[in-house]
């Protein structure tokens, strides 16, 4: 009869034999094993320290071209835009690159009579009712309402007044004031949907659209389409360069070079928030205003050209 101990002294003995089994296996497994993972540690190793080499080469090479491409500024716009009247639109995505914009358009000795910079609240969906009674209010007896866009949409016929004000009228049309100009825009700043910091002094021949990336958010598909009424609304008066920052997901760069009616008049540049694009996006403007064309410039795929052929 199996009794009570030889229970106890059977389950010993296998947990004896089991803890001598893994004493001896480890011993016999552990060298080879203990190497082989010191091996791959030290090949991971190896590759990360190759991998951060690699990075730091490639952000040492950016960073010279983008002082070849500030050098470059010096050299080629010096006089290419001398007193063109520019105007440069800052989008809320924009704001990071537009000072950048900015002082490339000086250095070509453009004449920018201000920067208008649109506010988020611009943008805003819930906004569209009081963008629509605003241009109503905000127009002025050379600057009428009438003949804005009537379809209803907001930041369109809020678009279409100020850049009414802003840019050049079509040959035979009145002329906007300048008390007409100031007030308008005035009726946009003090309620909170433009900022201006610079007295806008007079209109402008052309205009600098600085963008950026996508919306993302849950109104997304309701920001992009704005961003593009006021691209458009802005066209229509001027010649028109989109500064970008990108070519996908729904940016206003990507809408732009889909859409083939704005991709005939509207230039775009989808680096501008680097020297390279910033230099080239003048370019971009250079060709809009002296040869009446417009072009798809950068690094994207559905560029065409890294930037524009250079004038003679």
């Amino acid at each position: 009869m199996i009794n009570f101990r030889y229970h106890v002294v059977s389950l010993t003995a296998v947990f004896l034999a089991l803890a001598i089994g893994l004493v001896v296996g480890t011993a016999a497994l552990n060298g080879p094993v203990v190497d082989s993972i010191k091996e791959r540690v030290n090949g991971l190793s190896k590759d990360n320290q190759l991998l951060r080499q690699s990075v730091q080469n490639m952000q040492k090479e950016l960073e010279q071209e983008e002082e070849f491409a500030a050098d470059m500024a010096q050299v080629f716009l010096p006089g290419q835009l001398t007193d063109r009247r520019v105007l440069v639109l800052s989008l809320p995505s924009g704001r990071d690159q537009t000072d950048a914009v900015l002082e490339m358009l000086r250095i070509s000795g453009a004449n920018v009579v201000g920067r208008v910079d649109l506010e988020d609240k611009f943008i805003e969906p819930e906004n569209n009712n009081n963008l629509m009674e605003l241009a109503t209010t905000a127009a002025r007896p050379t600057a009428p309402a009438t003949g804005l866009p009537g379809n209803g949409h907001g930041v369109e016929t809020s678009s279409a007044l100020l850049a009414s004000v802003l840019l050049d009228r079509a040959e035979g049309v009145t002329p906007v004031t300048d008390a007409d100009r100031r007030a308008v825009l005035a009726a946009y700043i003090n309620a909170g949907y433009v900022a201006a910091e610079d007295r806008v002094g007079g209109p402008a021949e052309a205009v600098i659209v600085v963008s950026g990336q996508p919306y993302v958010d849950k109104d997304f598909g309701k920001k992009d389409e704005s961003v593009v009424k006021v691209a458009e609304q802005f066209d229509r008066n001027g010649a028109t360069v989109v500064a970008g920052n990108g070519w996908t997901g729904g940016n206003l760069v990507a809408i732009v070079r889909g859409d083939p009616v704005l991709s005939q008049s509207i230039s775009t540049v989808d680096n501008a928030n680097t020297v390279t694009g910033q230099l080239v996006t003048v370019l971009a403007l250079v060709q809009q205003v002296t040869e009446k064309k417009a072009g798809q410039y950068g690094v994207g795929d559905n560029a065409a050209a890294r930037m524009p052929k250079l004038p003679e």
